[in-house]
């Protein structure tokens, strides 16, 4: 079934809609849930409250990406969840993403004014104008939380590559950031 009859199933309130989201879309949500979470049990809870949500949310919103919209939604779910978990339960993938990015973003202490939107407008332009490859796996790494591993399989590079192409797009970031005038 494709998106926009979906779609239409949520707008008639047709229970249905959660079932063809689930077949359509349940591996690519427990994929991204369970990258930043690491715990199937935790990963199945927050597709489900994907569902819910996205339950909730359509109507009156009318997504014109809906895999974007369903992924956006249990992805923010997951790292809800990865808070109240605590740094104890963190995995080592999701918490070395973090801390790699630490040194390219800006400090709520050194730019307190400075708005996550903002930021976030900003590493969106800046992707638009770098290599398909290399704003593939950026994308990859940081927001879906995948391994690099998995990146080099998905991409069909090697390992070192990939890490390769992350550290480059990193500084290439940072350099990008502070011509905007961002102190990191």
């Amino acid at each position: 079934m494709d998106d926009l009859m979906i779609i239409e199933l949520y707008f008639e309130r047709d229970e249905k809609a959660i079932k063809e989201t689930d077949k359509k879309y349940g591996r690519l949500c427990f994929t991204v849930a369970i990258n930043i979470l690491g715990n199937d049990k935790d990963a199945e809870e927050c597709v489900n409250d994907t569902y819910l949500s996205v339950w909730n949310n359509i109507p009156p919103i009318r997504p014109n990406n809906f895999t974007a919209f369903i992924c956006k939604i249990t992805r923010n779910l997951s790292l809800k969840r990865l808070d109240y978990n605590k740094a104890m339960k963190r995995t080592p993938e999701s918490f070395a993403s973090f801390t790699e990015l630490e040194d390219v973003l800006p400090d709520n202490s050194i730019m307190p004014d400075m708005e996550n939107a903002e930021i976030g407008k900003l590493i969106s332009e800046f992707l638009k104008h770098e290599k398909t490859d290399a704003r593939a796996v950026f994308i990859r790494k940081y927001w879906f939380f995948d391994s690099v591993s998995d990146i080099a399989a998905r991409c069909g590079f090697s390992e070192s590559k990939v890490k390769s192409m992350l550290f480059h797009t990193r500084n290439r970031l940072r350099e990008f950031l502070k011509k905007e005038g961002i102190v990191v």
